[in-house]
């Protein structure tokens, strides 16, 4: 019972559920006085026995898939998904595999695979993760056919993670056992992929999402997310979309011609290479200032391997007159290094991993001092205190002595 809160009282301070209507504060301990809601007003216990997961693993599905809760994202992602910033610490969708699972399969970061359950099968990216355990993966509950989606070889539409999730529920509570199931992780041989990203108007970026994601279907794999650069919490920020596809083959010239549209790469200060006979095409958009120009929106397709480091060019809004013909001469390796600022660990602030390492190598005393320290000097989890638990392992992971030395 909430009726005794208000927005006015949330915006003042935290309040403590149940508050009924004329309550001054919540109720911190329910059923003090020891009477249940129950004809008896005594409490009933349910002694349930053990029971395993109703799909274990075997030696086709050897791999134990969970699913779960990003940080900064939430169940459908119908609120969160919308705000550009909130796809700072996880990008974009992918497969998190421990990596000596990822070695024993010839994996690399960023490769496609297969997953697939006894129900069906989609495409990601693996991602390495000491998180996850040998022979488990993790798959955030999130990535739904609105943000990770493509087609089969007989045509067949493959929807998100609920694809490979099984049906079977608990016969109590009818909870469906959605965050385990059995399956197989299988390379994926996609020659031919897209890679496209672009700053848009505040004013249509999730229009323009919207029809990007109805493209999806159209490709073997696809993937369409937001990104942000948000400087403070309370600041505005840019909004971005980013499109990745992968196929056996090129799609036709109007199906690009359509996704550079709806990114704004088809004006005048548009500038593109194109190799029709080998599936190659590359646009770029420049905005020049007096200073410096920034690239502001760009589409590789077939040879992708310079999405790396032009995204964290444009992501991060760094000059890029200096890097020329290289932005549509593709390769992996840029012509000049690109001094990434690092990835966000705190998304209220925007505070990456870089500037808080920095600042831990002058930390000096106990883990708790040290996290102390580490929130006065650049207030990182200081604000939704979601960030909290990484930043503690990141002080753990900074040795006493060495921090003592540096501050020394």
């Amino acid at each position: 019972d909430i009726t005794g809160m208000s927005y006015a009282q949330l915006e003042a301070t935290p309040l403590q559920w149940p508050m009924p209507e004329g309550a001054s504060s919540g109720k911190v301990r329910l059923f003090e006085d020891g009477i249940f809601p129950t004809p008896t007003g005594r409490a009933r216990f349910v002694a349930a026995p053990y029971t395993p997961v109703a799909e274990p693993r075997e030696a086709r599905y050897p791999f134990a898939l969970t699913t779960g809760r990003l940080r900064d994202q939430w169940h459908g992602m119908s609120r969160t998904g919308t705000l550009g910033r909130l796809f700072g610490h996880v990008r974009e969708p992918a497969l998190h595999m421990h990596p000596q699972d990822m070695s024993r399969r010839l994996l690399a970061e960023g490769d496609l695979v297969h997953i697939t359950s006894k129900r069906g099968s989609i495409l990601a990216p693996v991602q390495a993760s000491t998180e996850v355990g040998l022979s488990q993966v993790f798959l955030p509950m999130h990535w739904g056919d609105e943000f990770l989606s493509g087609h089969s070889n007989t045509g067949e539409r493959l929807g998100g993670v609920n694809a490979l999730t099984s049906p079977v529920f608990c016969p109590d509570s009818k909870q469906p056992e959605l965050k385990h199931a059995a399956v197989k992780v299988l390379k994926a041989d996609m020659p031919w992929g897209v890679t496209a990203l672009a700053w848009l108007p505040a004013d249509q970026v999730l229009a323009r999402r919207t029809e990007l994601q109805a493209l999806m279907a159209r490709f073997e794999f696809a993937s369409c997310v937001l990104f942000g650069n948000d400087a403070a919490l309370g600041q505005a920020g840019r909004t971005g979309v980013m499109f990745r596809a992968a196929g056996s083959a090129p799609p036709d010239d109007a199906l690009l011609a359509q996704i550079e549209a709806l990114l704004d790469l088809q004006g005048p200060d548009a500038v593109r290479y194109a190799d029709p006979q080998r599936g190659q095409r590359r646009v770029v958009r420049l905005q020049r200032s007096t200073v410096n120009a920034t690239l502001e929106g760009f589409l590789l397709s077939g040879d992708t391997q310079a999405r790396d480091w032009m995204a964290a060019l444009l992501r991060e809004e760094q000059p890029a007159q200096n890097y020329g013909r290289a932005l549509l001469a593709g390769g992996a390796q840029p012509p000049l290094p690109v001094l990434s600022k690092g990835k966000t660990i705190c998304t209220c602030l925007q505070v990456s991993d870089i500037a808080i390492t920095d600042t831990l190598s002058r930390c000096t005393g106990s883990d708790t001092e040290r996290l102390g320290q580490l929130q006065q000097a650049l207030q990182c989890g200081t604000n939704c205190g979601s960030c909290i638990p990484q930043l503690q392992r990141m002080v753990k992971a900074t040795p006493v002595a060495a921090a003592a030395e540096a501050g020394a």
